[in-house]
């Protein structure tokens, strides 16, 4: 066992997330890769889990980040800045919206869009305060805050937190009647994601948003999606609902937002919606500060050109096709959205945890998910020849 090996069977130990930290430092060379502290270098199949569609160090991002580092990087909640109203509109423009509210992490961006469907709730739909109730799915991860793990169903996650938050009823991922049974009165929104990332890259089935979409608005509900993980590219379109040709009444986006330089997340709606936050009433440290505005506005100039999102539906069949020449017996189900897949393992094959591990080994990251699935996501930056040296790698570390 290399050290490298041994340090991630070390961290996993002690670590908080079940994650794969290498000793990395980013690497100077191609956007697809990382170099370990011994000079070993990697490819990113992880897309720093998530939080950079565009490759490690993209140069637009990296200029953008000087530029502004030579001026201020933050200012009180009480100044404005000169890249915060600009970045707001660009990305409201890129999202067809018309407000924004900025933040730092993607569990930021759910809270605050748990905090203005409740407030929706009451001032709109008329719901007695205190009595809203949001609709959530099954297999979700939407952050570990102690409010959001409340509904979630993963135990790891959610265990030993208690007392947890009220306020959320559970439906089944891709069922519609299961969601029209959740329904009351007081329900004020549903949080969906559109993709569900952290369950193994898990697909709705086809028309199942539209339909999410509908029984919504026949019932003066907003629909939140959540699309941390699933926007801004991804799956091949600028939003994931928009394979659907779905228009949610809120956004909640980060992670790649950010460009993988800085922490930045944002809640994205109408202003009937957004506008029952009154000054005062909800803020944020850093939310909007300079630096990350500026990195942001260069985020929504790349996606606003579209060549990122054609990239990814450009290279989907490529990894689809690459990923189907495994051997039948070793996998469950294959899931492929633009440049994002989730290999479901059969019985047969090692548990997903032994599979990255040798794949680290051979100088590829992934991450497993639930023991039982490889998820790839690797920067939208990547090559067919890469995408095919991927999956011979994990072919060999499939072989028991």
């Amino acid at each position: 066992m290399t050290d490298s090996a041994k340090l991630i069977e070390q961290e996993d130990r002690h670590g908080a997330h079940n994650y794969h930290p290498l000793p990395v430092v980013l690497s100077h060379g191609e956007g697809t890769k990382v170099t370990d502290a011994e000079g070993r270098e990697y490819l990113d199949l992880l897309a720093a889990y998530s939080a950079l569609n565009f490759g490690h160090r993209h140069p637009r991002l990296v200029e953008a980040t000087r530029k502004q580092l030579d001026k201020l990087t933050l200012t009180s909640r009480a100044f404005h800045n000169d890249q915060l109203g600009p970045f707001c509109t660009e990305l409201a423009e890129l999202a067809g919206m018309d407000a924004v509210l900025p933040m730092n992490t993607g569990a930021e961006a759910v809270e605050t869009g748990i905090k203005a469907a409740r407030k929706w709730g009451y001032q709109s739909k008329g719901v007695t305060n205190g009595n809203a109730r949001i609709i959530v799915f099954d297999g979700n991860f939407h952050g570990r805050t102690t409010t959001i793990v409340s509904f979630s169903t993963d135990e790891d996650a959610r265990k030993d937190y208690g007392p947890y938050t009220p306020g959320f009823d559970m439906a089944t991922y891709g069922d519609i009647e299961s969601v029209k049974s959740a329904i009351t009165d007081d329900t004020v929104a549903v949080l969906v994601e559109p993709v569900q990332g952290e369950a193994g890259v898990k697909l709705p089935p086809a028309g199942w948003l539209s339909e999410l979409r509908e029984v919504c608005t026949e019932n003066n509900m907003l629909m939140i999606a959540d699309e941390i993980q699933s926007g801004l590219g991804r799956t091949g379109y600028t939003f994931a609902c928009e394979y659907e040709d779905v228009k949610p009444d809120m956004y909640l986006l980060g992670k790649a937002l950010g460009g993988g330089i800085i922490p930045l997340s944002a809640v994205v709606a109408n202003r009937d919606v957004m506008d029952v936050f009154q000054p005062g009433q909800h803020g944020s440290t850093f939310g909007g500060n300079p630096l990350a505005a500026a990195v942001g506005r260069e985020v929504v100039a790349m996606l606003a050109s579209g060549e990122w999102q054609t990239r990814a539906r450009d290279l989907e069949k490529h990894l689809r096709d690459a990923l189907s020449t495994i051997d039948d017996s070793m996998i469950k189900e294959l899931r492929v959205r633009g440049l994002w897949a989730g290999v479901e393992l059969s019985d047969a094959a090692p548990a997903a945890r032994t599979v990255c591990e040798r794949m680290a080994e051979s100088g590829v990251l992934c991450k497993e998910t639930h023991d039982t699935t490889v998820r790839i996501a690797p920067p939208l930056v990547i090559t067919k020849e890469q995408i095919d040296h991927a999956v011979e790698v994990l072919k060999d570390s499939l072989k028991k």
